[in-house]
């Protein structure tokens, strides 16, 4: 469905973007996560057609994807990083204008403002100055001003910053049933959790390159270790401790738990029946898969907080 080629973009001497390709199918609820400045919001800018790449090519539907290219960007909705309503205007009035914006108007346009009201819940406030609303209502009202004219790919561009925790999860709903119906949706994140729960593909962004590619169990593999076993640092555990060095990564926190991370060669069931050839039974053991963040630590060792 969207495609970039060898895409570059260049603010001065900083390389924003350098040479990233991605291929987007229809459908898929794809997170570009990374820390802020790694390139997230240039990439959802130029897919917009709001800046023109250096060099590279875009396109949606084989269709060239740039400021020229009116057809295409009445295929996308955009939900930016910042706000984008206007203030001393009621929630009504914004969708109106939005909508006008797309050639909407009349019934048509009445049916879609009503529609879009109700599902993020501010029908009964409608009539009021979208300056009164909290961050998350006007996040909400951001998000269904990008849908009104229902577009094949949805740029969510970190739009849950400032939210409260009950319009994040609303927010996140949403979303999810608008993919669940077919809408493709593009989401970028610094939050790991985010891009856990709704991607069902992730590309990890950072300096402007893409990193890793990939679904979430995909991108797991790519760390040095399968999971984490952890079990509390007591004399009881000792000798077991005292072994595995050579069976894999053994670490301890400050607050006195071993973690082990098994070599790739080394099976579970062998360091299971090395514990029970200690006595040590399995309710001292806990399991915990690798995660985002580590991986992305691993590959540049950068928060993805920052």
């Amino acid at each position: 469905m969207l495609s970039l080629a060898s895409v570059t973009k260049r603010y001065g001497s900083l390389t924003a973007l350098a040479g990233v390709s991605l291929n987007i199918e229809r459908g898929e609820f794809f997170g570009l996560l990374g820390p802020n400045g790694a390139g997230k919001s240039t990439t959802m800018s130029l897919i917009a057609g709001l800046r023109a790449p250096d060099t590279g090519t875009l396109t949606l539907d084989g269709q060239p994807l740039n400021a020229g290219s009116a057809v295409a960007r009445l295929s996308l909705g955009l939900v930016p990083q910042h706000i984008a309503l206007y203030s001393e205007l009621n929630a009504d009035e914004n969708l109106r204008i939005f909508g006008s914006l797309y050639g909407l108007s009349g019934s048509d346009l009445r049916a879609r403002i009503d529609a879009a009201l109700e599902a993020v819940q501010l029908t009964d406030r409608r009539r009021d100055a979208v300056k009164t609303f909290s961050g998350g209502m006007q996040r909400r009202l951001n998000l269904v001003a990008a849908l009104l004219h229902r577009p094949k790919l949805l740029l969510c561009d970190e739009p849950t910053v400032g939210v409260d925790p009950q319009s994040r999860n609303a927010i996140f709903e949403y979303l999810e049933q608008l993919n669940r119906d077919g809408l493709t949706i593009i989401y970028s994140t610094h939050y790991m959790e985010e891009a856990t729960r709704l991607c069902s593909r992730i590309g990890i962004i950072d300096h402007g390159k893409l990193h890793a590619l990939g679904t979430l169990d995909e991108l797991l593999t790519k760390l040095p270790f399968e999971e984490e076993i952890r079990f509390p640092a007591t004399p009881a555990t000792a000798a077991l401790a005292a072994q595995l060095p050579a069976h894999g990564e053994l670490t301890t926190t400050t607050d006195g738990l071993h973690r082990f991370r098994p070599h790739p060669a080394t099976k579970l069931s062998s360091f299971f029946s090395l514990a029970e050839s200690h006595a040590l039974p399995g309710r001292l053991f806990t399991s915990q898969r690798p995660t985002l963040e580590a991986l992305f630590l691993h590959l540049t060792g950068r928060t993805l907080r920052e």
